[in-house]
């Protein structure tokens, strides 16, 4: 098993959720989170005034999926999240070792 971590734009969300649901991903837990890459955030004015946003609005979504696709939710991700400018996203993948069900104690891919 893989857990698939995005970081993506929040105008993205609804149509990332979507292209998962029409490969057959519908389990997900999203998060608003704050971040920034390499374009460290930027200036914004305010009442005469400039002042640094340094961090900004992000979503995260992770999904633990079958190693078997992968592949597939990487690159529906990939086409659904990109826009072409600077701040897209990231995709981190990281190995799970185990899942467990609380509810019948389901282990393995049964679990998720």
């Amino acid at each position: 098993m893989t857990k698939l971590e995005a970081i993506i734009q929040p105008r993205k969300l609804d149509e990332v959720k979507d292209a998962l649901v029409a490969i057959g991903i519908d389990g997900m837990t999203v998060s608003e989170v704050r971040g920034h890459g390499r374009q460290k955030g930027h200036t914004e004015t305010y009442r005469g005034r400039e002042y640094d946003v340094s961090f900004l609005p992000k979503i995260k979504i992770e999904v633990v999926i079958d190693d078997e696709r992968v592949d597939e939710a990487v690159e529906t991700i990939l086409q659904s999240a990109a826009s072409g400018q600077i701040g897209d996203g990231k995709i981190f993948l990281y190995k799970v070792d185990e899942a467990i069900r609380i509810r019948n104690q389901e282990r393995g891919v049964a679990a998720i």
